[in-house]
């Protein structure tokens, strides 16, 4: 916008100064003015890589005119993309540059001319103008709705309408008025209610139901088979072509165990998801058609949390868009701290806690508009999804009782939520389970042995109590349970010292191959594919960047703890040490 009209005022300007276009012609010195104005323009937004793109996009195209050469016009795309991408190599892993090159290059796919003819009459013209906008915005929602599904796996429905208010309003009314403003500071009075009343109408239309339509994380040949049917269905050729290219966007908008890197389970199955969160505790357990979330890892800050900035992203990731129930095993802030930003993001059934009534998350609408149901977990629940049982073992009543006297923490109190695939004989298989924690302590761990013994604790997964606490895993609880796996959940160099080391040792003691997610990632096992020990996967090996070294899986490293390259291990396990060194030389510096 800003290059246009710098390039306008220039080219008036010049028209009327021969002695100027004697020397340079008028058309030159527009297009030389519309890059340095835009140019100009972009520092003082800020120069922000979006701004780059555009402005080297303009210099490349204006090069080109300059030079005479009027090259096809994906050649003219393709040579600013490598100036972009000489001047910032990393810009190709970032969504803004696939969509901003892609939105001008379907534009000129389809032939779109905004080019309003001159000798048209001001209403042909005014009409004509409003037809291009219309069809310039139409081409762009429609055709990144796939490389928004494969970025993001969502796309909006009512940005078309958005696009349609804002830009108008920005480029005419708000832009103009707050450059002028820095001359003329009384025009900036006018902005403040427009922008406030904008910015409140597009949160409501943000916040309606159906905003956005969402898929799921897709294979990379799924996601190349969208995109060229995307650019097909916007491509100049005869409509029933474009007709029959619509079957290939499927596997975009409903995938299929075919096209998703993680399909869900079978049934009679579980998908175990241990996610790295940091300093916190959140695992996804998926059955065939339902889910369950427990916890929801931390939040470090106001507006920060891992909600927001894992676990949703996850959940769509996966093609989750409603949770069966929401288990909050207790109420620290590294358990619960993420759970308001999921519960806004999708439909939550119902909500499962230890947490105390009137707790704000229970006042907090999901993306239906609905309040989730609540319910205390209390040792006896059971229920069934799809063939897979789930047992709460812990709190029980008498701890309830406790808690209205006062006389229970809220680690104490922490939900312990065990997940069995029952075995199928007549097909060879064999039943699974998983335990899951909180931050139950000695004495809760002392509670479930002498209520459930080895047989009601056994388990193949073990997700460690407490991050891996002093106050947590005894001996007789790591007895009674006997995992194959323990998953530690904590983040790397906490301030904690989690997992401490003679926690560490007890595993090792007994041969149990211990997970950590500072080196795995997100741990993840799918009951149907094998022993945990075997088929449990670490993200970072299934995905990792190619400056990676590979991991061991859980099954090579029986002892020890999975893959620790960087060292982490070590350095956490120092924490405490280091701590303990300060503390002594601050007390004989006192003495001093």
């Amino acid at each position: 916008m800003m290059g246009l009209a710098v390039s306008a005022v220039t080219r008036w300007t010049w028209r009327r100064m021969p002695a100027l276009m004697h020397r340079v012609p008028a058309p030159v010195a527009a297009r030389v003015a519309g890059v340095l104005g835009a140019w100009a323009y972009a520092l003082l937004a800020g120069w922000g890589i979006p701004a780059q793109r555009t402005v080297v996009m303009m210099a490349v195209v204006a090069a080109l005119r300059l030079g005479a050469r009027r090259w096809p016009w994906p050649m003219v795309l393709l040579l600013a993309a490598v100036v972009v991408t000489l001047l910032d190599p990393w810009a190709l892993n970032q969504a803004g540059f696939w969509l901003s090159f892609a939105a001008v290059g379907l534009l000129m796919l389809s032939g779109q001319d905004v080019r309003t003819p001159a000798d048209l009459p001001w209403a042909q013209r005014a009409v004509h103008s409003l037809r291009d906008v219309l069809r310039t915005q139409w081409i762009a929602s429609v055709g990144l709705a796939p490389l928004s599904l494969v970025f993001f796996q969502q796309v909006s429905v009512v940005g078309l309408v958005a696009n349609l208010v804002c830009i108008p309003v920005f480029s005419v009314i708000i832009t103009p008025l707050a450059l002028v403003g820095l001359a003329f500071p009384v025009c900036w009075d006018p902005l403040a209610p427009l922008v406030n009343q904008l910015m409140s109408a597009l949160g409501a239309l943000a916040g309606w139901r159906w905003a956005a339509v969402s898929g799921a994380m897709v294979l990379p040949w799924a996601s190349a088979l969208g995109l060229l049917v995307g650019a097909w269905m916007l491509a100049s050729v005869p409509r029933r072509w474009k007709v029959l290219a619509v079957p290939g966007l499927l596997f975009l908008l409903w995938p299929t165990s075919v096209s998703l890197p993680l399909p869900g389970p079978p049934t009679g199955h579980a998908q175990i998801m241990a996610v790295d969160i940091g300093q916190g505790t959140s695992v996804l357990v998926r059955t065939a058609r339902h889910a369950l979330l427990y916890d929801a890892g931390p939040r470090t800050s106001p507006g920060n949390d891992a909600g927001r900035r894992v676990l949703v992203g996850l959940l769509r990731a996966q093609g989750v868009t409603r949770l069966d129930t929401l288990l909050i095993s207790h109420g620290d802030i590294d358990h619960v701290g993420g759970a308001a930003s999921v519960v806004r993001a999708v439909s939550v059934d119902a909500l499962l806690s230890s947490l105390e009534d009137g707790h704000a998350l229970m006042s907090v609408p999901d993306r239906a508009g609905r309040r989730p149901s609540h319910q205390r977990c209390e040792a006896g629940q059971r229920w069934s999804w799809d063939g897979v049982r789930f047992e709460v073992l812990h709190p029980t009543e008498a701890d309830w009782a406790e808690r209205a006297q006062g006389r229970r923490s809220d680690n104490g109190m922490s939900c312990v939520l065990r997940v069995l695939t029952v075995a199928d004989e007549a097909a060879g298989e064999s039943s699974h389970s998983v335990l899951l924690t909180g931050d139950v302590e000695a004495e809760g761990e002392a509670a479930l042995q002498q209520a459930l013994g080895a047989s009601g604790l056994a388990s193949e997964v073990l997700v460690v109590p407490h991050h891996g606490s002093h106050t947590s895993s005894t001996p007789g609880f790591i007895d009674a349970v006997a995992p194959r796996v323990a998953v530690v959940q904590a983040g790397a160099r906490n301030r904690y010292g989690h997992p401490h080391a003679d926690v560490m040792a007890r595993y090792r003691e007994r041969g149990i191959a211990v997970v950590r997610s500072t080196a795995c990632g997100a741990w993840v096992w799918r009951t149907d594919q094998g022993p945990a020990s075997e088929a449990g996967q670490c993200w970072r090996e299934m995905a990792g960047g190619y400056w990676r070294a590979p991991l061991a899986s859980a099954a090579d490293t029986p002892g020890p703890d999975v893959a620790d390259p960087s060292g982490e291990a070590d350095e956490e396990e120092a924490i405490p040490r280091r701590r303990a060194r300060r503390r002594r030389r601050s007390r004989a510096d006192e003495d001093a």
